[in-house]
Parts: structure tokens; sequence; C-alpha cells
């Protein structure tokens, strides 16, 4: 039986690496001396002069009391109530001596606590049909219980607790049994229903996406992990793409994106058009803008944590299904009670069936592009999951996922004499494999490994192969982390934890005419120590989190830091319903994209990463505060937020510029200052919600004139209006989404070329002091869920992007043709674009 207190952390850590306690008694009597059943048999051999015939290993470590009355059948029966051994008579003298088959039970359920008896706790023994609950004294008993059996008892509120049936053999008084208390310090919602179903916020300021649960949202007729979470205030993509994600206007390498703890450098299929993760299988997603755990490190503007289902079930589950992009399966399979086997897959149909849904995309993904729409493009990803149950308290977990996007095209100059062939191919494999343990009721253990590796390859050569180009980037990533938690008392938990991670990145670059050839490698290592605190008053009033990150960096080749970064979050319900929080957090990261622009491949940009060296690119650091407001009245919520963020760091080559800065490595920072206001009106049959965010964010590059301007990604207004609708199966969602024109600089009016250097440049106006034009956009969806038969649920869906098709402009740029003369390119959104889909479960 596991020990339920430890006095202190330090003990617990002695006991959990140098000891084993274990009980393997049978709950007997302990007021007197006991001694082995061996030994009390030959003593009544000898006194008797009898013989008993056994198995050594059946009575091999069994203990008893000696019998408190004289005789031999009053010895043989305080034996027989005592033990699970079964004494039979076989003559005068000889005695045959067994373990039975099945025994009787019986306990008394206490909590831990107060050591108060716990009536109503259902108690199971596994694999039969038997079953009772405790009564008012919170005891229980059976007959006939199979002697190796698992006995299983649980209760509301209480942690579920197994026993082996043989440590419940009867005995005076029964045996008791201690329930620890089931704390869920993180799982404190506080908006149960956050815009739809499967949404809550939580506690710590985090945003949590239930995928099981997951209602609907305008335009999405699936649950897309990444375009979900654009439908909260503060997050969006100023290229509608799932893969460019904006948190509070950082751009999208700013964000830690986790899929079971493994970091992914690949998250978008379709150019970013779709997300390359299964929402199927994935069980919950957290979403943190500000007030980050230091449980995390890396991702100066956001984190999205994505973990896949982590139980194993009874029976089989699964899926599938298809839409007019892709189609997919996903399942899993238990291999035995303590054993299951996780898998899903998808692949794209866009390389034999062009759908109305798939030509708009592409529309989108090459416009402007030497990529014709008839190309031979496709995706497919596949994640597989081994969950393994040494016991109920230790638990390993395997997982891998593979993305992959392939894009072969083929192309004729306008003579018609020369045909190029080009490639271009991104490729992640990742794999990763946890320990989680439960050492004691208030002491447990998470121990996890990774390894990613993403590959970015683009290949053009021409038929005659005159001209060859060839650009190669690749990421390996390990890590190994151990995380601790330790309940001191059952508001106060203490977690600490150590994290160690190599990066390494390499950049390759050939052509052949003019030839030219780059190969840029590096590694960096990472040792991160970090503490937090967690404390939650009883009444659920006060939430408080305290901690911080101790980084030690160290690139191989160029430089040694040691960063310090503490994080806050607070959360104080000073009134009924209102509740005021306190959000802070210092982040860093060491990985940047630089992104290569529209001209330099196939006309479609590609970002590749690459490694902080603190002379081109420093390591980026961030600082960010928010204060909020928000009253919470089950069925109506309203929430105010106030921030401040600042990012220093930063090169102009990782922020995608296309004006006369974008080649000249300048670096600096960037400064958000902001407001996100959300109301939220919701019932059983509906939710509709009103979202406003103010965004004032600027760059400050000193070597830059002027050295202030707007920042690439601010969205200085935005607004959404949406609800969704439920009755019976049939669920319908509509939404508006209007934003303020991002920032771009034109050519000077009067002089648009600057002459004076060869080769001719475009001379610009100040940067950015031009906007787009706004945009707006009106997206619904609609299913319909029904039953196949008892076992096979079926949906059906339907829905519309930009249902006006308003042509939105997206980015706005300019470039000198063969003439030398400026033309104007305009990048557009996503006309009408319809969807639908059919998926069965199970």
């Amino acid at each position: 039986m596991r020990k339920a207190h430890l006095k202190s952390l330090t003990f617990q850590l002695v006991i959990l690496f140098l000891f084993f306690p274990g009980n393997n008694g049978f709950g007997q009597d302990t007021s007197q001396t006991k001694i082995p059943v061996i030994d009390l048999l030959q003593e009544l051999e000898d006194k008797f002069e009898v013989k008993f015939s056994f198995v050594d290993a059946d009575l091999e470590g069994l203990q008893i009391s000696k019998p408190t009355v004289d005789g031999l059948q009053a010895s043989i029966d305080h034996i027989i109530g005592k033990t699970p051994l079964q004494i039979e008579r076989l003559n005068d003298r000889y005695y045959s001596v067994v373990l039975r088959n099945t025994i009787s039970i019986c306990g008394t359920v206490l909590d831990n606590f107060e050591n108060n008896s716990i009536p109503g706790a259902t108690v199971r023994i596994l694999d039969s049909d038997k079953a009772a609950v405790t009564n008012i004294d919170g005891q229980f008993s059976f007959e006939e219980v199979p002697r190796t059996a698992v006995v299983q008892i649980s209760h509301l509120g209480f942690k579920t607790y197994f026993i082996s049936a043989e440590e419940l053999s009867i005995s005076a008084p029964c045996f008791e049994i201690a329930l620890a208390l089931s704390y869920q310090e993180l799982e404190e919602v506080v908006v149960y229903k956050f815009l739809t179903d499967g949404l809550a916020k939580f506690s710590d300021g985090s945003i949590q996406m239930n995928t099981a649960e997951f209602g609907i949202l305008p335009g999405l007729i699936e649950p897309d992990i990444l375009q979900s979470a654009q439908s909260l205030p503060g997050i969006k993509s100023v290229d509608e793409t799932v893969s460019d994600i904006n948190i509070r206007g950082g751009t999208n390498d700013q964000n830690l994106i986790l899929w079971d703890g493994i970091k992914m450098y690949q998250s978008g299929h379709f150019f970013g058009l779709i997300s390359a993760f299964n929402p199927y299988l994935t069980d919950k997603i957290t979403i943190i803008k500000n007030g980050t755990s230091s449980v995390y490190g890396d991702g100066v503007s956001g984190v999205m944590d994505m973990r896949t289902k982590n139980d194993i079930q009874n029976s089989t589950f699964g899926g599938a299904g298809f839409n007019l992009i892709s189609g997919d399966m996903y399942g899993q399979i238990p291999l035995s009670e303590n054993l299951a086997l996780q898998f899903s897959g998808r692949r794209s149909l866009t390389d034999f069936l062009q759908t109305p849904t798939y030509t708009t995309f592409s529309e989108k993904a090459f416009q402007d592009s030497e990529v014709r729409t008839d190309n031979d493009f496709y995706f497919y990803d596949f994640t597989g999951k081994l969950l393994y149950d040494l016991n109920p308290y230790h638990k390993v977990r395997l997982s891998l996922i593979h993305i992959n996007n392939d894009l072969d095209n083929i192309t004729t100059s306008n003579d018609g004499d020369e045909v190029t062939e080009s490639s271009l191919d991104q490729i992640n494999i990742s794999f990763g494999g946890s320990l989680e343990s439960e050492w004691t009721d208030n002491f447990y253990t998470q121990a996890n490994v990774y390894y990613t590796q993403y590959r970015l390859t683009a290949f053009s050569i021409t038929e005659s192969a005159s001209r060859q180009l060839y650009q190669n980037n690749l990421v390996k990533e390990s890590s190994a982390k151990l995380n601790t938690i330790y309940k001191v008392i059952p508001t106060l938990q203490w977690t600490n934890g150590y994290q160690f991670t190599e990066t390494g990145i390499e950049n390759i670059t050939r052509l052949n005419q003019p030839f030219f050839e780059s190969n840029i490698k590096g590694v960096i290592r990472s040792h991160s120590l970090y503490s937090e605190i967690q404390y939650e008053t009883e009444d659920k009033n006060l939430f408080a989190q305290f901690g911080g990150r101790l980084n030690y960096i160290s690139n191989i080749n160029t430089f040694d830091q040691v960063l310090v970064e503490p994080r806050l979050s607070i959360s104080y319900e000073f009134a009924t319903n209102f509740k005021l929080e306190v959000l802070g957090e210092f982040k860093s990261q060491y990985t940047n994209q630089i992104i290569d622009l529209e001209q330099n491949f196939l006309g479609l940009e590609k970002r590749r990463w690459t490694l902080a060296d603190e002379n081109n690119l420093p390591v980026v650091k961030s600082k960010q505060g928010s204060l909020g407001l928000n009253y919470d009245e089950n069925r109506l919520y309203v929430g105010v937020e106030a921030f401040y963020k600042n990012v220093t760091g930063i090169n102009v080559n990782t922020q995608g510029f296309q004006n006369q800065n974008q080649f000249n490595g300048e670096i600096g920072e960037y400064l958000v200052k902001g407001v996100e206001f959300l109301i939220n009106k919701k019932t059983n049959d509906y939710s509709a919600w009103f979202s406003y965010a103010y965004n004032d964010n600027n760059y400050t590059f000193n070597t830059i004139s002027p050295p202030n301007f707007p920042n690439n990604l601010e969205l200085e207004h935005s607004f959404t209006l949406a609800g969704n609708y439920n009755y019976n199966n049939f669920k319908v969602g509509i939404g508006l989404n209007y934003r303020s024109g991002k920032p771009y600089t034109k050519p000077d009016s009067n002089t648009p070329l600057d002459t004076s250097v060869f080769p001719i440049e475009i001379n610009y106006e100040s940067p950015n002091s031009s906007s787009l034009p706004e945009y707006f956009r009106a997206d619904a969806s609609a299913t319909y869920d029904f039953n196949l038969n008892k076992k096979v649920k079926a949906s059906v869906g339907a829905s519309v992007l930009n249902f006006t098709d308003r042509k939105n402009v997206l980015n706005t740029y300019y470039r000198l043709n063969d003439d030398n003369k400026v033309e104007t390119v305009q990048r557009i959104s996503l006309g009408v674009t319809p969807n639908a889909s059919f998926r069965i479960s199970f």
C-alpha cells in the first residue's frame, strides 16, 4: 500500500530513488507478534505428530499470529480464518495445505484527510460482475472473490484506488483503506462555455479547447485546431493561414507549438491553409497569450500545447470522414487491459480530384506565381501512439507524427523553348516518449523525451540542365525534461523541473549559373531549471501562480548566455461574479524563421528556420504584462484586458519586409500596446459574441530612418460578431470579421526609381506609411448529426468562407519588370470557398 503523506520533499526523493515500500500482508490482526505460517505448521507437526503437505512457494511470505487456544483443530481453524489457505484432512496423520482459489474479503473506506468513513463509495471486483457500494459506516464485503482479483474503489471527489483481493482477505477488524482527495489545481473553470462548446477559460488565464465536446464555429465544419484558435480575441492571421498565426502582433515563429510535448517546426498543409494536426485524437489544446507557466520555455508570443487522448479505453473506438480537400481516419485499439494503440491518417485528394474548394485554395496559394493550378500537389499526415500502463500509478506513452507536403511543378517559358521542372517539399517527422508517475498521494513526476526533424527542400532544373537551383533547410532537435509536482497542502502546489534541449539547423543553397554555394550550420544547447508555486484558496476566490526559469544557452561557435525569466499569474474574485486578472512574463527564444519572399523561388514564399548567433540574429527576448477584468454570471461573460508587450532582438529578415529595408539585416524591437474586449451571451441552445481588439504595434530600428514606424503585422482595429445555434442534432454558425488594413510601403509618387545606383532600385516612401483597405469577411457553417445504427454515429456538414465574395487585399508589394518599370503586385484573400463533409464515428 502506498504511503499517504511524507513529511518533506527531500524525504520523498530519498524514498523515490532508494526504497520501494510495499505491504504484502492480508489484513491480519497486528495486535500480536507474527510468525511465518510455515514455522507454525512445523510446530503443530512436532506437537501433534502430524504431517502437512504444501508447496513452499504458496506459503512463502505469509505470516500469522500464534493461536490463543490450544488443540490441533483450533489451530487449523485459526490458520484458515487468518490466511487465504485451505487445509484438508487426508487421514489421521496427513493434511493437505493449498491456497484457496476464492476468498472472502472486507474493508472499511476512509478519507485520508480527517479519517472519516466514506459511505456510497463504489467497490468493483475487476474482470467480474461483482460490485457494491459501502454502507453508512464505509464498509463492504464480498464472498467467493478470485484470490488474484484486483479491487477498484472509487468515489466522486477522491482518487480511484486499486488493491489486490488478497490484501482484503477477511480479518477482524476489516482492512482500512484511505482514499486521497482528488485535487485539480489547474482545472478551475472561469467560463464553462466560452464562445462554443469545448472552449473554456481557466483561472491561470489560459484557454483550453476540448475537441471531443467542440461545438461549431462560423466557416468550420470540422474542429480545425489552428483555425479555431483564431476565433479568440488577440489571435489572428494577417494572411488567412493557419501556419502564420499572429498572437498579439507577433510573428508565427514566436509561437511555441507543442504536440504531445514535442516542439513542432511545421504546422500547416496546403501552404498554411489547413492545420496539419488531426483534431479527432487531440484531446485538448491549451492556448496561452500571457502569464505562461514556467514549465514552458521558448515562444515569446504565445503557446499552443496540443495533447492527444491519454487514457486506455476498454473497447475500440474510431472514425473516418472526408471533405472536399482530404479524407482521413483515426482510432484506438486496445491490445490488452493495460496496452492500447492509437493511430490517425489523412491524405489530400488534390492530385487526382479538383473540387471547388481546391480550386479556390490553389488560386490563393499560387496567385502571381509560376505554379499552375493543375500541378501535381498533395499532402498527408500520420500519427501513432502507444499507451502502456505499468500499473495504475505509472504510465508510459510513445508518440509519433509525420507530416508531408509535396509540390511538383512543370513550367514552360513564354517562347515555348525552355521547360523547367521544380519541386518544393516539406517533411516533418517527430517522435517522443513520456513516463507519468504518481509516487504518493501528493508527489508526481513527469519525464519526457523527444526528437523532431523538419526539412524544407526546393529544387529547380531546366530541361537542358543549364540552370539548377537547390535549397535545403534542415532542423534537428532533441530534448529531455523532468517535471516534479509536490502538493504541500491541498491548496498549495510546488512544481520543479529541468529541461535540456539541443537544436541543430542547416541551411544550404547551391546555384550553378552564376555559381554560388552556401552551407550554414549551427548547434545550440540549452539547460533550463524552473520552479513554480501555485496557490488557490478553498473558496476558489484567489488563484496565484509565481515562478520562473533559469536558462543557460550556448551556441557552440559564438556565445553563451544566462537568462532569468520570471512568470506571474493572479486571479482574484473581489466581488460576486467579478474577477481581476494580473498576468506577466519574461520569455526568450533562439530559433527564428528567415522569410524568403515571393521573388525567391517559383513566386512562392518560403520560411527557413535559423539559429541565433548574437551577431546577425540575437536571442529574441520579450516582456509582457496585462491587467484584465472579467464578469461571469453563468450565461453572460464580459471581459476586458489591457496588455503591454515588448520584444527585442528581432531582425528585419524575420519580419517579411518588402521595401527598402528587406535585405539590410537591421536589428531592432517592437512594442505592442493594446486592449481586448469580449462579450459573450450563451444559453443551452445558442451562443453569441462580439469581440474587439485594439493594437498599437510599432517597430524601433535605430539604423533605419525614421527609426520608429508601424509593425508589418499591425491590425489597429479588429471586430468579430458571431454566433451559433443548436437545435436537436442540427448546428449552425455565422460570423462577420472586420479589421483595419495592415501597413505597407509605397514607392515615392514623385521619383519612384533610384537611377543613381546599379542596378536600378525602387525609391520608397517612409516604411509602412500607407495602409491597405480594411478587411471584411463573412462565414457560415452547418452540421447535422444522426445515428446509422446503435454503435455508429454520422454527421454531414457544409460551410462557406467569405460568402459575400469580397476581394480583400492581404498584401501589396512592388517590383521592377524587365523594362525597369514599377509593377504593383497584390495578394488577394480567398474568394467564395464552399466545403462539405461526411463523417462516421463509433
